[in-house]
C-alpha cells in the first residue's frame, strides 16, 4: 500500500467519523422531534430531511453546490466574510457525507423512539420528571438499539459516499480523494491492482460495520 492509498484510506475514516458526529448530534434530535410532537406539516419535514437517501447522489451534490458553492445561497456570504468556501476541501467531503448518511439515522431512530412504550414515558411525567429529563433517562436508552444501528449505518454510508463528494469537494489527490474516488481514479487509469485492493478493503469495512450493528442490535433486545 502506497502513500496514497493510506492518505485515501485515512481521509474516508476521517471525513466518516466527523460526518457521524454531526448526524448524531442534529439527526437525533430530529428524529425527536418527528416522533414524539405531532404538528402540521411533520411528514413534510421528514421528507425533506431523508429526500437525499432516495435522490442520486449528484443531484444531492448539485443542490449542495447551489447552496454552498462560491456564488450559491449561502457559501457567497461566506465568501464575502472571510474570503474562504468550503468548495473542493475535505470539509466539503464532510458536508456531503453528512447530507447523504444523514436520513439513515433519522430512520431508524425515529421508528426506534416511537416503538418506545408511552405508558413509561407518561409514569416518568407523572413523577415530576420534565420532558427533557424524560427523554435522557428513559426514551432514549429504551430506543438504543435503533439509534446504536442508525449511528453505524450513517458511518458505514459516509464511508462510501462517492457522487455528492465528487460534485462538492472534487477529486483531487492528496486533498479531497476519498477512497470511493481513488477507487474511481485507479480504475481508470487501469490501475487494476491497487483498486482491487481498495475495493476488497472497503467491502470488508462495511461489513464489519454491519456485521457490528447487527450483533449489538441482538445482543440489546
Amino acid at each position: 500500500m502506497d502513500e496514497a492509498a493510506f492518505f485515501s484510506i485515512r481521509l474516508s475514516l476521517q471525513v466518516a467519523a466527523a460526518s457521524t458526529v454531526l448526524i448524531v448530534l442534529t439527526g437525533l434530535p430530529i428524529a425527536y422531534f418527528l416522533a414524539r410532537k405531532d404538528f402540521r406539516g411533520r411528514e413534510l419535514l421528514d421528507v425533506i430531511c431523508t429526500i437525499p437517501l432516495v435522490l442520486p447522489p449528484t443531484v444531492t451534490g448539485y443542490y449542495l453546490i447551489i447552496l454552498f458553492g462560491r456564488n450559491g445561497f449561502l457559501g457567497k456570504h461566506l465568501y464575502a466574510l472571510t474570503g474562504w468556501s468550503i468548495m473542493f476541501t475535505w470539509y466539503a467531503a464532510v458536508l456531503a457525507s453528512y447530507v447523504v448518511a444523514l436520513p439513515l439515522l433519522i430512520k431508524t431512530a425515529r421508528a426506534a423512539i416511537e416503538s418506545v412504550d408511552k405508558s413509561l414515558i407518561n409514569a416518568s411525567y407523572t413523577l415530576g420528571h420534565s420532558e427533557f429529563d424524560t427523554a435522557l433517562k428513559v426514551t432514549l436508552p429504551l430506543a438504543k438499539r435503533g439509534i446504536v444501528a442508525g449511528t453505524v449505518l450513517s458511518f458505514a454510508r459516509a464511508m462510501g459516499e462517492f457522487g455528492a463528494t465528487l460534485m462538492l469537494a472534487g477529486n483531487l489527490p492528496g486533498k479531497t480523494n476519498t477512497m470511493p474516488l481513488a477507487i474511481y481514479s485507479l480504475a481508470g487509469n487501469g490501475e487494476w491492482s491497487q483498486a482491487n485492493f481498495m475495493v476488497l478493503l472497503l467491502t470488508v469495512l462495511s461489513g464489519i460495520f454491519l456485521y457490528v450493528a447487527n450483533r449489538y442490535s441482538k445482543r440489546l433486545i
